[in-house]
């Protein structure tokens, strides 16, 4: 197969972590006969920096005529100390997501045995744990008006129709290829846009009679994904829940490092890793490039190529179970890998795979 994919590395820790990801990606169009181009385009501070707009229209173009995204992370100090500043590293990833229509962030969320240990949870709690978290990625608060001045300030929560009902389309759809149970977290008893999620998902659930459709609180899923993990499949809710929520299973993987995810919509597919740019760390080669190689995995997987998707996982197994981890996974004593050690030790295993 040949694929045209855009590498959009952007800031912080984006270009180390990138660069094993594509490395990977090579691995296995060489192991496996395929043709994998790719076009680097600027996105976030850097490209501010470069162009003053956080996500150029020479970007967006590459995006547009590529099969799929392969992204890394936006966000600087110099501009998260400046709260004042009228451009944003992050405008850009928002502009990305709303005109490529990227409106369904879907994120797994899965234990490593050998990392429970990692968690602040309890292993009893963990051990088994794989659902997947749904985010509305292009309403709600991010994008509804906004207005502030020294005394008073407001972000509006807007959802349509339309919009509710395309995400929900979607998490039915996945609940119906995994377990068939469907959580929808909502604020329905405080807010008008939720009930408004909840009205629409009991007027579809007629069309997917199989799914076991519940529907839960954001304050009670909250505690529920710590406390009872095993219980959920598949969650859908809107964004600013799913950005926090997303953010907290990183407790039960054990490193925001080792989550992908993908953003599906209208336009060209995009694959990320769920954490930042984590600009402090920048060229120090300490980042986890496993969520970067991992959302690659997604990638391929998304076009079909499921044993080379499979690959990736096994050889990221592989350097799990070797110990093979940068210093915030690393077993006590265990020898130092850095980000490029670790991509290197995954590609190598992938290319030496029987």
């Amino acid at each position: 197969m040949k694929l045209k994919i855009a590498v959009l590395p952007g800031d912080g820790i984006g270009p180390e972590i990138m660069k094993q990801g594509v490395a990977v990606m090579d691995a296995v169009a060489r192991k496996f006969g395929h043709e994998f181009t790719y076009t680097e385009a600027l996105v976030g501070a850097c490209a501010i920096d470069a162009v003053g707009d956080p996500y150029p229209a020479a970007t967006h173009e590459i995006c547009m005529q590529a099969d799929a995204v392969l992204f890394a992370a936006v966000g600087s100090l110099k501009y998260d100390n400046n709260p004042t500043a009228p451009v944003r590293p992050e405008t850009g990833l928002l502009a990305m997501r709303k005109q490529l229509g990227l409106f369904a962030n879907i994120r797994p969320v899965a234990t490593f045995d050998c990392l429970l240990h990692k968690s602040p949870l309890k292993e009893e709690l963990l051990r088994g744990a794989d659902f997947i978290v749904i985010r509305e990625l292009t309403g709600g608060m991010y994008f509804g008006e906004k207005y502030q001045d020294n005394d008073r300030a407001y972000d509006t929560n807007v959802y349509t129709r339309p919009e509710i009902e395309r995400i929900l389309k979607v998490a039915f759809e996945i609940a119906m290829q995994r377990k068939k149970h469907l959580t929808v977290v909502d604020k329905a008893n405080v807010l008008a846009s939720s009930r408004l999620w909840r009205q629409i998902a009991k007027e579809m659930e007629p069309q997917y009679p199989d799914v076991n459709t519940d529907y839960m609180f954001i304050d009670n899923a909250s505690m529920r994904v710590l406390t009872e993990p095993r219980f959920f499949d598949v969650i859908v809710t809107e964004n600013t829940f799913g950005d926090i929520l997303t953010d907290e299973t990183s407790c039960i993987t054990g490193s925001m490092g080792l989550q992908p995810s993908s953003s599906l919509g209208l336009h060209t597919p995009l694959f990320e890793p769920v954490h930042g740019s984590w600009p402090q760390a920048a060229g120090q080669n300490l980042a986890n490039p496993v969520a970067q190689i991992l959302s690659a995995a997604m990638l391929l997987e998304h076009f079909g190529l499921k044993a080379e998707g499979a690959a990736i996982r096994r050889a990221v197994d592989a350097s799990l179970a070797a110990n093979v981890r940068t210093p915030e996974i690393q077993v006590e004593g265990g020898a130092h890998y850095g980000t490029k050690e670790v991509g290197q030790w995954i590609a190598d295993y992938i290319s030496a795979e029987a």
